[in-house]
C-alpha cells in the first residue's frame, strides 16, 4: 500500500526517522502483501508535538464546528467503504460479507454514535453556585488491536474529536493498512493538521513511547489484559488517565427452559463470526446437566454448518486467524483441554480439510469441560466453544462469575424476565439477553480484569473530557 511506508503527522505523510519495516501478511495465504514502517520513540515525539500544537486551537472549536466535522467524516467514510472492505479482506482474511457489513459498518457506526452524543451533550451546567464545565482532556494516545480495526479505531477517534482532543494513533502492526485508509478519510474530510496523527509500530517501541510520553494526557488502549497491565505501569509515572478495554472469557447461560435448537446455532454463529476473534465472545456455554446430550448433538451439527475458507470464496462463513501465533495458541488450548479430560464433539486440532496453507482453524466444540480447566479460564480468540454443565440457576451464575474477567455475558430463557434477573447477577459490564446484539447507544466495557473504561455514545465521550468546577455563580 502506497502510504504504509510513511506516517501521518501534522497533516502530512512524512518519512519515518528510522528504516525498520515489517511484512504485512495475508493470513489466508501467508504471503506478504505490503511492508509497513515501524516507528520509533522519536517518531512518536514528532507526532505528539504536532498534536500539542494543534490542541491550542482545536480545543476551543465550537460544538457546531465539531458536529460539521464529524458529518464530513461520515460522508467521506461512506465513499471509501468498498476500498476499506477490500483492505480488510486482504490483511485480516475477513470474508467479503463480514468485511463490507460488520467490519466497515461498525466503524461508521462509531462516528454516528459520537455525532449523536455530541449533539446532545451538555458541556456546561450550573449546580448551585457552581458552573460545571466538561473540557477536552488534551493530547490522547490511542492504541488499538487488529481484530475489529475500523470499529476499535473509530471508537476512539470519533469521541476524541467530538470532545475537542488531539491524538496520536498506533494501530496493530499485524493489520495496519486500514488505519492508513482511515487517515486518508480524516484528511479528505478536513480534520485540521495535527489533530490526528498516525505512527505505525510495535507495542514495546511505539506503544511504550506513547504511554510514557509526558505530553500525552490520556491513553485509550484496547488489547489483551497482559498488555494492558504494561500500559498502566508505563503510564503511571506521569499520572495520565488510562482507559482500557481488555480481554474476556464470557459465559453464555442457557437456562433450563431455553430452546436449545434455536439458541445454540445462533450463539455459536456469533462466537465464530470474525473467526472467533472477539474479546466479548461468549465461548463458555453453560448447559443444564440434564440437557447435555441434547446440547452436544445440536452444537456438533451447528459446527459442521460453518464453512471455513478464503474471503473471496462463495458461501464462506469464517476466514483464518490473524497470524501463526494466534493459530498456535488455539491449537495449544484445544489440545490442553483434551489432555485435561474434555471430550471432542466437533472440530479439533489442525486445519480444516482442503486448507493446507493459511491460519485456518476448525470450528470446535468441547464437552466435559469444567471451569477449572485452562480452556475455561484463558481467552482463546478462535472459533471454539466449551460446554460446561450446571446444577441449577445459582450454580450457573456462580460458574459464570468464576473468572478474572468481566467483559460480557449472555443468557437465554423462554421467560425474558427470568433471563433479565439472571443478567443482573452476572458480574460483567455487558449482558446479552436472548440473543440481542450490541447497541452503540449503550456502553461497551467490562468489570475486573476486562478493563476500566467505557466506549460508545456519551459514555465514550466522557472518557476524553475533564471536569472543571468554577465557583462563584451564586445570585
Amino acid at each position: 500500500m502506497q502510504k504504509a511506508d510513511r506516517f501521518y503527522i501534522g497533516g502530512e505523510w512524512v518519512e519515518p526517522l528510522g528504516s525498520s519495516t515489517l511484512d504485512v501478511l495475508d493470513p489466508s495465504t501467508e504471503r506478504a502483501i505490503a511492508k509497513v514502517a515501524l516507528g520509533s520513540a522519536e517518531d512518536v515525539d514528532r507526532a505528539v508535538k504536532a498534536a500539542r500544537a494543534a490542541f491550542e486551537t482545536f480545543s476551543t472549536t465550537s460544538v457546531a464546528d465539531r458536529i460539521a466535522l464529524l458529518e464530513r467524516i461520515i460522508e467521506v467514510y461512506q465513499s471509501r467503504g468498498d476500498e476499506l472492505a477490500r483492505v480488510l479482506m486482504a490483511e485480516m482474511g475477513a470474508p467479503a460479507g463480514l468485511a463490507r457489513t460488520a467490519q466497515v459498518g461498525a466503524g461508521l457506526g462509531q462516528f454516528a454514535s459520537a455525532l449523536d452524543a455530541l449533539k446532545n451533550f451538555q458541556f456546561e451546567e450550573q449546580r448551585g453556585s457552581t458552573m460545571i464545565r466538561h473540557e477536552p482532556i488534551g493530547v490522547c494516545g490511542l492504541i488499538t488491536p487488529w481484530n475489529w480495526p475500523p470499529l476499535l479505531i473509530c471508537a476512539k477517534i470519533a469521541p476524541a474529536l467530538a470532545a475537542g482532543c488531539t491524538m496520536v494513533l498506533k494501530p496493530s502492526e499485524l493489520a495496519p493498512l486500514n488505519a492508513v485508509l482511515i487517515a486518508e478519510i480524516l484528511h479528505d474530510a478536513g480534520v485540521p493538521a495535527g489533530v490526528f496523527n498516525l505512527v505505525n509500530g510495535d507495542g514495546p517501541t511505539v506503544g511504550s513511547a506513547i504511554t510514557a510520553h509526558p505530553d500525552i494526557d490520556m491513553v485509550s488502549f484496547t488489547g489483551s489484559t497482559r498488555a494492558g497491565v504494561e500500559v498502566a505501569k508505563s503510564a503511571a509515572p506521569t499520572v495520565k488517565r488510562v482507559a482500557q478495554e481488555l480481554g474476556g472469557k464470557s459465559a453464555n447461560i442457557l437456562l433450563d427452559d431455553a430452546d436449545l435448537a434455536t439458541v445454540i446455532p445462533r450463539d455459536m454463529g456469533d462466537v465464530c463470526a470474525n473467526s472467533g476473534q472477539s474479546c466479548n465472545a461468549g465461548t463458555r456455554f453453560l448447559i443444564p446437566e440434564s440437557r447435555l446430550a441434547e446440547a452436544e448433538a445440536i452444537a456438533a451439527k451447528a459446527a459442521e454448518a460453518i464453512t471455513v475458507g478464503h474471503p473471496e470464496d462463495d458461501g464462506v462463513t469464517i476466514g483464518p486467524l490473524i497470524s501463526q501465533a494466534a493459530y498456535d495458541k488455539v491449537q495449544r488450548l484445544v489440545q490442553s483441554a483434551l489432555d485435561q479430560g474434555a471430550r471432542l464433539v466437533a472440530g479439533g486440532p489442525g486445519r480444516p480439510a482442503g486448507l493446507d496453507k493459511g491460519y485456518f482453524v476448525r470450528p470446535t466444540v468441547l464437552s466435559g469441560v469444567t471451569n477449572d480447566m485452562t480452556i475455561a479460564q484463558e481467552e482463546i480468540f478462535g472459533p471454539v466453544i466449551t460446554l460446561i454443565t450446571y446444577q441449577d440457576e445459582d450454580d450457573a451464575v456462580r460458574i459464570a462469575n468464576d473468572t478474572v474477567y468481566g467483559l460480557s455475558g449472555f443468557v437465554s430463557s423462554a421467560d425474558v424476565e427470568r433471563a433479565r434477573a439472571v443478567a443482573r447477577r452476572m458480574r460483567t459490564g455487558m449482558v446479552h439477553v436472548n440473543g440481542n446484539g450490541l447497541d452503540f447507544a449503550g456502553a461497551f466495557g467490562g468489570y475486573k480484569q476486562s478493563g476500566n473504561g467505557r466506549e460508545y455514545s456519551d459514555f465514550g465521550l466522557k472518557e476524553f473530557l475533564e471536569v472543571k468546577s468554577i465557583f462563584g455563580y451564586g445570585s
